[in-house]
């Protein structure tokens, strides 16, 4: 074993290189100012199918954005081979800042937030008349979801020629959501898709509904070049079955606007949503909050909610509805 006295001379040590700490570390990233802009279609098992100048890319989450995930609606930069061609990759390196974000949780007692959709400017709450019956709670709650990430609601209700929509609309009329009424004889004959699309024409709106309602059969009808599998409802249990598996955008004819049809919902939890910003989408009551105590839930005794009603300023039925509303936070899609 050779040994060293107190100065030894340098040439005679023998430094083992260690690529890792000769390697210099920097905090600056490349600003990729020639990167393709691009619009997440789907994503799928960490593969994201992305619109880039007309051609579908396939890409993938650059390192470098970290924990930061990409989902369908994000506009999104992206670098690489941009051809679209068979067997290619491309990398997503910037998600650009959103101007909406649809968020749910699995129940109101989950922490964790799931986005569903970014980017939308309404939100069509399909549900159905009959077969399965409609579950009122749920469409309250996609309501909250609307109101909070700032989307223009809209209630699409399908199979009349099962039951009749007019109890439903008519607890809905003081919220003054607009609607659309089909049956499966208007869709087969292009009616109601016709109608459905003008109140689409210009928006990316996205579809949300539990399993068996007719969402994604009625986006077929919208988009009849891109048709998806749609399922049946159980007999026995009364429920769709899930067959649209992963959110997917797609161009409405003439490019006159987006759908986004997204899996069948069993639950919306609204943990992450506070009651103080549902009250903006009411604004004739908003006013009347100014005199709430600090952390009012607006439906508790010293509410200056229900003084600002008795005096005129708004109608009894609009705060009704508004802690019909927020009591959906503590009740569960079927009680």
């Amino acid at each position: 074993m050779r040994r060293y006295g107190k100065n030894p001379d340098e040439d005679d040590i023998r430094v083992r290189p260690n690529p890792k700490g000769n390697r210099p570390r920097t905090n600056i990233r490349p600003k990729h100012l020639d990167a393709g802009e691009g619009l997440v279609l789907t994503v799928d098992r960490g593969r994201l199918t992305c619109l880039i100048d007309g051609r579908t890319v396939t890409a993938m989450k650059a390192r470098e954005l970290g924990r930061k995930s990409a989902v369908v609606g994000d506009r999104v930069a992206v670098v690489g081979d941009l051809t679209g061609a068979k067997d290619t990759l491309a990398r997503i390196v910037r998600v650009e800042p959103r101007s909406s974000t649809l968020r749910r949780t699995a129940d109101d007692d989950d922490p964790f937030e799931r986005v569903v959709v970014a980017n939308a400017d309404q939100l069509a709450i399909v549900t159905a008349l009959a077969d399965p019956e409609p579950r009122p709670r749920l469409i309250d709650r996609c309501l909250v979801a609307a109101y909070d990430a700032g989307l223009d609601p809209l209630l699409v209700l399908t199979k009349s020629d099962l039951a009749s929509a007019d109890a439903l609309l008519e607890s809905y009329g003081t919220l003054g959501v607009p609607y659309i009424v089909t049956n499966r004889d208007e869709l087969a004959d292009g009616g109601a898709a016709e109608r459905v699309r003008a109140s689409l024409a210009g928006r990316m709106t996205a579809f949300v509904g539990h399993s068996g309602v007719g969402k994604t059969t009625l986006v077929n009808a919208l988009v009849p070049e891109r048709r998806r599998a749609t399922g049946h409802v159980n007999a026995v249990t009364g429920r769709g079955r899930h067959t649209t598996t992963s959110a997917l955008a797609l161009p409405l004819p003439g490019d006159s606007g987006w759908v986004i049809d997204t899996p069948g919902v069993r639950s919306f939890g609204l943990a992450h949503i506070a009651p103080s910003r549902v009250i903006h989408a009411f604004p004739d009551l908003e006013p009347g909050t100014a005199g709430c105590p600090r952390g009012c839930s607006h439906d508790e005794p010293d509410c200056a909610l229900d003084e600002w009603v008795t005096d005129g300023h708004a109608d009894p039925a609009r705060l009704y509805s508004l802690r019909r509303l927020l009591a959906t936070r503590e009740r569960r899609e079927g009680d």
